[in-house]
Order: C-alpha cells, then sequence, then structure tokens
C-alpha cells in the first residue's frame, strides 16, 4: 500500500478481527487501508477450532447476553452473512452420570437453544435431542461401551477459519478499502500535536518503505498487541498474554461417527470436530512465552489431546493416526490498562475491550471467532464518536460476504455444473462451501485454461483452479500461503500436503511469474518448515519445540523477494 491521501481509518492486522473492522469501515463510507505483517489470517484467526457458537460454557456463568449475542451472531454468518462458509454442526454433549446431571445438562442447553431462536427470522437450527446409549452408539458408532450413559444432541456452527478472514478482506476490498499482507508495520507517526496520525511500515517483499496517513489508526493485533501500543511509546494500552492451543488431524474413516463430541477435561474443552475427510480434535489451554511469530505444538500437546480423546474412543488413536497438527495463540485480555486504571477512553465487554491507547491511536483485544463483526462494529463506533456514528451506523448485520450473493440458488444446479466440467457432485460442493457464488472465478479460470479443471495429483480434493485462484484472485504471495491458508493442506493432507507441492509450485510459479531459482527456493522453504514442526512435535516442552522450530525462519525474518 503506497503513500496516497490520507485515509480515514487506517487497520493494523488482517486476523479475524482487523479484516471486519475494516469491512465495516468501507461499508460506513470511510476511506480504509489495512496492513497484515504476514499473511491474511497469519496469526490466531487460521488456527482456531473453527467453531462459530455461542458459547455454553457462559450460561454456567449465567452471563445471558453474551451468549444471546454470540448466537445472534452465528444465525447472521449461517443464513445471511456467509451461508456458503458457515456451517451447522451437531455434537453430542455427554451424560456421565445416570441421575442428576441429565436435568442440569438439558436445562443449559435448552436455554443455549431457546435463547437461538429469540427473535430469529429464519428457520434456526433443530432443537437438542436426547438420546440413551443405543442412540449414542448409533450416531456415533465409534464410541467406548460404558464411557457416558447417554447424550444431548445439539447443533453449532463450523468455518474454515482462514476462508472466511480472506472472505471478508475481499469483501472489504470490494467495498473501496485498500489492503496490504507481507506489510510490517515499524513505526507510528505523529502530527505536531502529538497525535497519531498514521504509520510507516515495511513492504517484506520488495524492502521498500512507505508513510501512509490517517486520521486514526485501529490496532487489532492479538497477541501482538502491546507490541503495536509499543510504537506509539506510550505507557497506557491494553495488556494481552498469549495462551497456546494445538489441534490435531486424523482421517474421517479412522473413526466412525456422523456427529461432534465436545468433552470436558481437566484442563480445557475437547472438541471432536466431523468435517469432510478429517477430524479435527482439540484442543489445549497453556500459558505461552516462545515466539509469537511460529507457535508449533510439542509432543506433550499431542499425546494430551490423544489421551483425552481415548477416553470415549473404543478404538484407540495412536501417533500413528495423526496426518496434521496445528497450534495457535489465544489472545487473553487482561483486566483493565497498562497503568492500571480504567478510563473513559475505554470500551469493556465480558468478551473484549477498545482503548484509546494514546490520541489517535485505538486498540480492540480479546473477543472470539463468532462476535468479530461486533468486535468490528464497537472499534469503527469509537474511531467515529457518539455522534458521527449514529449519523453513518454499522450495515454490516445485513451486508453479506463475496460469494454469499446466490449461493443458495447454485446449491441446487450441482448436477448443472458438475456436467458443465467433468466433475463430482462432491467436488462441486467442496466449491461453492469455499467460493459460494464466486465459483464463477473458478470456472471462468477453467474456461481460459481447461486443465485447471482437473484435481491436484498430490491432493485429489482440491481442484488445479484452485491453487491459480489463490494466487490470480486471493492474494497469495507465497508457497505456505496457498498450503496454510488458501488450502489446508497443511494439516488436511499427510506430511503437510508435500505430495503436491512440486504440482502446486509449477502453478504458483507460472500464475505470479516466478524464475527456477525463486520456484526452487519456495519448496525449499515450505519442506524445511514442514521439518522444522515435525521436529517440534518430537519435543517435551514449549522451549524446544520453539528451539526446534527455528531451524526454518518465518518468512518475514527471511530475505525480501524483489
Amino acid at each position: 500500500m503506497a503513500e496516497g491521501p490520507e485515509l480515514d481509518v487506517l487497520v493494523i492486522g488482517g486476523g479475524i478481527t482487523g479484516a471486519g473492522i475494516a469491512l465495516d469501515a468501507a461499508t460506513r463510507g470511510l476511506r480504509t487501508g489495512i496492513v497484515e505483517a504476514q499473511d491474511w489470517a497469519g496469526g490466531t484467526s487460521r488456527w482456531s477450532s473453527k467453531l462459530v457458537h455461542g458459547g455454553l460454557r457462559y450460561l454456567q456463568a449465567l452471563d445471558f447476553k453474551l451468549v444471546t449475542e454470540a448466537l445472534g451472531e452465528r444465525e447472521r454468518l449461517l443464513y445471511t452473512l456467509a451461508p456458503h462458509l458457515v456451517k451447522p454442526v451437531p455434537f453430542l454433549y455427554p451424560i456421565l452420570h445416570r441421575v442428576w446431571q441429565r436435568p442440569y445438562v438439558t436445562a443449559g442447553i435448552g436455554l443455549y437453544d431457546t435463547l437461538a431462536h429469540l427473535g430469529s427470522k429464519v428457520a434456526s437450527m433443530p432443537f437438542h435431542r436426547h438420546l440413551s446409549t443405543s442412540g449414542v452408539r448409533k450416531a456415533f458408532p465409534a464410541i467406548k461401551p460404558g464411557s457416558m450413559v447417554g447424550a444431548v444432541k445439539y447443533w453449532d456452527g463450523k468455518v474454515d477459519d482462514a476462508r472466511l478472514v480472506l472472505t471478508v478482506v475481499r469483501t472489504a476490498v470490494g467495498f473501496g478499502a485498500l489492503a496490504a499482507s507481507r506489510t510490517q508495520v515499524t513505526d507510528l507517526i505523529k502530527d505536531d500535536d502529538g497525535a497519531v496520525a498514521g504509520a510507516r511500515v515495511l513492504d517484506l517483499e520488495s524492502g521498500q518503505e512507505h508513510t501512509i496517513r490517517a486520521r486514526r489508526v485501529i490496532g487489532a493485533t492479538g497477541v501482538w498487541t502491546e507490541r503495536t501500543q509499543d510504537l506509539a511509546t506510550t505507557d497506557g494500552g491494553l495488556r494481552v498474554l498469549a495462551s497456546k492451543g494445538i489441534h490435531i488431524v486424523v482421517p474421517r474413516e479412522r473413526i466412525q461417527g456422523e456427529v461432534g463430541l465436545i468433552l470436558q477435561t481437566e484442563k480445557s474443552v475437547l472438541f471432536v470436530i466431523p468435517w469432510d475427510h478429517y477430524w479435527i480434535i482439540g484442543t489445549t489451554d497453556t500459558p505461552y512465552e516462545q515466539d509469537i511469530s511460529a507457535p508449533v505444538a510439542t509432543g506433550a500437546d499431542i499425546d494430551y489431546v490423544i489421551e483425552h480423546a481415548n477416553v470415549v474412543l473404543d478404538d484407540p488413536l495412536t501417533r500413528s493416526d495423526v496426518i496434521g497438527v496445528f497450534a495457535g495463540l489465544r489472545p487473553l485480555l487482561q483486566p483493565g490498562v497498562k497503568d492500571g486504571t480504567e478510563t473513559a477512553s475505554t470500551k469493556v465487554s465480558r468478551e473484549h475491550t477498545v482503548a484509546e491507547v494514546t490520541p489517535g491511536l485505538i486498540s480492540i483485544a480479546g473477543g472470539k471467532l463468532t462476535t468479530y463483526r461486533i468486535m468490528a462494529e464497537d472499534a469503527v463506533d469509537f474511531a467515529l464518536g457518539k455522534d458521527r456514528a449514529e449519523q453513518v451506523p454499522s450495515v454490516t448485520d445485513r451486508t453479506p460476504l463475496h460469494g454469499a450473493d446466490g449461493y443458495l440458488a447454485l446449491t441446487r444446479q450441482k448436477g448443472r455444473i458438475a456436467r458443465a466440467h467433468g466433475w463430482t457432485e462432491a467436488m462441486v460442493e467442496h466449491l461453492l462451501n469455499r467460493y459460494g457464488s464466486a465459483i464463477d472465478e473458478i470456472e471462468a479460470l477453467v474456461a481460459e485454461q481447461p486443465d485447471l479443471a482437473s484435481a491436484l495429483e498430490g491432493a485429489p480434493e482440491y481442484l488445479r483452479a484452485e491453487i491459480v485462484q489463490a494466487c490470480r484472485n486471493e492474494g497469495a504471495l507465497h508457497l505456505e500461503d496457498i498450503f496454510d491458508t488458501r488450502t489446508r493442506m497443511t494439516y488436511d493432507h499427510p506430511d503437510h500436503g508435500l505430495a503436491a507441492v512440486e504440482e502446486v509450485a509449477d502453478l504458483a510459479a507460472a500464475e505470479l511469474g516466478w524464475d527456477a531459482n525463486r520456484r526452487a527456493s519456495e519448496v525449499q522453504a515450505y519442506r524445511a518448515r514442514c521439518a522444522a514442526e515435525d521436529a517440534a512435535a518430537g519435543t517435551a516442552d514449549d522451549a524446544a519445540a520453539a528451539a526446534a522450530r527455528a531451524a526454518a525462519p518465518s518468512l518475514g525474518n527471511r530475505s525480501h523477494h524483489d
């Protein structure tokens, strides 16, 4: 993003919160820019549990307002904003004690369902159901006999978190936002009165520096919040701690079941989540003090998840069943601000806080994936001030994301689309659930280059066209951007998807104009990172894992590409 006219809002951070803020600001008619030091969703937002949910645990704290708010956002995403990306998913909540627990669980989940349906204008997800032990075995044949005396089946939502971020960014750009990934803020500039008035940024691809002027700067950098604030040389600001959560991935056929599970452990909640050709199982919740740019799973983390999943699995998992692992950091918002005071320039909710750290610089931290839109609305309202915000209120609650408009009609035309391109209906469904009505972009690529209609040899769940789409229309700049974010081959295929790396590199090189040396360096870098993550998975603690991961420096620490 080069110098140009002054922005109304500059957003720092391209995760789900920053992307949401950029969309909210752009749809209010504000001249908006967003920069991200890594790839889009490069931090927390692509390594979550991938759930869109109200948060059953908040009902235990009697926080009805928060649960109602989150469930309202779940409904909007499912039925209005992103029906192509967010899907209903059934879960079993185990009943472990025959007499007293069922009424207790039923009351909680019943209230959860009631809150979801209150004020809903659409046919929401089904109400919960009670299952006996035989009902549990029918829904989840892999269940270990005696591990539960029954269950309550209820519904929530799931989403490919990285694709949600990409889609929000693309939607923001469609409404005029300027967006640049791999662009690091190196300093915040101030006006004559000492107020933050923009940022100096470094294009990590070219090595070029730019100055971006903005009336308001909003930091939405998650676990990097305090580092962003420190650029303003202020003693105030939000305090954030990092907590690591890891997930393992196993093939779908390895566990016989049609529903997910939610399990309570002594340290965290463990989800067993069904996806198309795999299961995601996690998470952990442990303090993290290593390099926040490249968190990795340790062997102890992986064993913890396997051990707790095996409590309810009749055929226990072993390390050999795990085809993928990923780790991410939750930004845990600490009470108050860094100088220990609450001020009038701070808006606090149970889940997130917006604060003016210093004049011109606003920070937002906390929250969760499900409520990103409300967080964004709060941040932009705060930046505008009460009067101006009332004059130009947020419209994102009724602004469908890129690919949502027309999606439902296309789901009725899967057969036609499949016949036109020689695809199976399952492949068309895969494409619709990733791109929605923007499947026409894939079809345009295929029309231009027919061989892109075929599947990748090393990863047949993805089309060759999807690799070109990632580079041409979705901002991928590196091989790892394609494997981590545009597809999810880094964890949803064995060995990080390396069976497809040469074919993907050929497609990316042709699209992005890489010469033979650049292509080779991209492949080598991705292989090295995969090897480093595998080495980390054999360690016992975070320090050893971080040392193993450091053998392959992250992109931001490598030389610039011209």
